[in-house]
């Protein structure tokens, strides 16, 4: 792998970064992601545990529907 191919890959995982912190900024004011029915919050004297099982799987659905929905266009 030569320079310009290095770059070019950095280039467009940057990106792919870029929209896919956009996304989860625009997921998060449309859907309150941190208290969905399903995540677990225990809260004791000196301990606070939170497990997002609820949105955990919201997110999985999503990532995986976009992910072949891009794998399809680009067949």
């Amino acid at each position: 792998m030569n320079a310009t191919d290095l770059g070019r890959l950095l280039l467009y995982m940057g990106l792919g970064l870029a929209v896919l912190g956009g996304l989860v900024v625009l997921l998060g004011r449309v859907v309150d992601l941190g208290n969905l029915p399903g995540d677990l919050l225990y809260e004791g004297d000196n301990v606070r545990v939170y497990v997002p099982i609820a949105t955990m799987i919201v997110l999985s659905v999503v990532l995986t529907l976009l992910l072949n929905l891009v794998l399809r266009l680009f067949r």
